[in-house]
């Protein structure tokens, strides 16, 4: 029997495997939205710990991606930030306490799920890739893909795609290695291109001391926020939260844990999540959420314990405390084809969970979901395959 708590080199590979998708949008609402990476990376890992000790397995902190992502996109103010983490907490909160998604759940096939998994693990590759190949740099740096990086092209070749090929050279050849990692092996390949190729820009600047966050930082958002953010994010962001990270994870949780995820249900996930943007909004962090990508990541290169939680949480909350703002020239040091190499993985790892489908209905329920996916969002693909599962199983396709 696998302990709750384990402290290796897997289970500190594994802690690393989600930077891939913490990091761009992190370091975008720092860079971008002017949030306090002090704030920002110790709620994060605050968050980390105690869902770890609860849990007592693996559980993911994540970005909420549709509110970080438009937050970036359109220099969202960091009142409404706050507005918009305030009343996600409040909207998971209410469905936790009345047991909503529990009933609810009972109810969404099987195939739907998978679907879910699939749609989502697909995103994550489509994205490492894109970063791989410098097609999305972060927000408020220009159009450098590596800004922090010398080179940025060798002959015709971008830069992220000669190191993004070398990570998964890396990656496919220690990727059932125990003594070597593969998460960790290609994180300490992307710090040792950063040191070698890097601007270092900031690091001069980097004082190590005692940096506590504040206490709601930026004030208590205005009723003008709150009207703006619950149209704008909230409302497109919550069914994507109640899809992927409360039912895929629930799911995918009991597929690697069994009976150990037990806790996990979904009515825990979500109060879990909205204590975690409580306390980010206390701190002046950025909206969190759980998530089945975040899970396939940490998992597959090498997390299977609470312990891997112990590990990346302490580092956040540390290098947040010892290092202030300084921490954001630190994280500049991995180059960005490096994290897509970790979405990549993460996002195949997810999206084979559909090895178990095997009818036809199911199949088509599936890439249906997929298909409206990548043409609309997630969870207008969710309602859609829940109402086509239904409707072949009323009809007997």
């Amino acid at each position: 029997m696998i302990p709750a708590f384990r402290f290796n080199r897997q289970e500190f590979a594994g802690s690393l495997g989600d930077l891939g998708t913490i990091l761009p949008l992190a370091l975008g609402m720092v860079l971008v939205n002017g949030l306090s990476p002090t704030g920002l990376f110790f709620a994060m890992g605050l968050f980390y710990i105690l869902t770890g000790l609860y849990f007592r397995l693996t559980v993911p902190v994540e970005p909420m991606k549709v509110i970080g992502a438009y937050a970036v996109a359109t220099a969202m103010s960091v009142d409404q930030i706050q507005a918009s983490a305030l009343l996600m907490a409040l909207c998971l909160f209410a469905i936790g306490i009345t047991r909503s998604m529990e009933r609810f759940g009972r109810y969404i096939p099987k195939a739907v799920i998978r679907g879910i998994q699939l749609s989502t693990g697909t995103l994550l590759m489509v994205k490492g890739v894109k970063m791989m190949a410098g097609t999305t740099p972060i927000g408020g740096l220009g159009t450098l893909a590596e800004p922090y990086l010398r080179i940025q092209a060798v002959g015709p070749l971008p830069i992220g795609l000669i190191l993004g090929a070398a990570g998964v050279v890396a990656t496919l050849a220690l990727v059932n290695n125990r003594r070597l990692p593969a998460g960790l092996i290609v994180m300490i390949l992307g710090l040792v291109l950063g040191l070698s190729l890097g601007t270092y820009e900031g690091l001069d600047s980097i004082r190590p001391g005692l940096y506590l966050p504040t206490l709601l930082p930026y004030g208590f958002p205005s009723g003008a926020d709150f009207s703006f953010v619950i149209l704008a994010v909230v409302l497109p962001q919550l069914p994507m939260t109640l899809g992927n990270a409360v039912i895929a994870q629930a799911d995918l949780s009991r597929d690697y844990f069994g009976q150990a995820s037990r806790k996990m249900s979904y009515t825990a996930l979500c109060i879990s999540m909205a204590l975690g943007n409580c306390l980010s909004v206390a701190v002046g962090g950025m909206p969190m959420c759980h998530g089945a990508g975040g899970l396939a990541a940490h998992y597959r290169f090498g997390a299977k314990t609470a312990g891997s939680n112990l590990i990346i949480g302490s580092l956040m909350v540390l290098l947040s405390l010892g290092l202030g703002t300084g921490l954001t020239a630190l994280l500049f040091l991995i180059p960005m084809a490096i994290l897509g190499v970790l979405l990549i993985f993460a996002g195949s790892q997810l999206a084979l969970t559909i090895s178990d489908m095997h009818t036809r209905n199911e199949i088509f329920v599936i890439v249906t979901i997929l298909a409206v996916t990548l043409a609309a969002n997630l969870a207008v693909g969710a309602v859609i395959g829940i109402v086509l599962a239904y409707a072949m199983k009323k009809i007997k396709i």
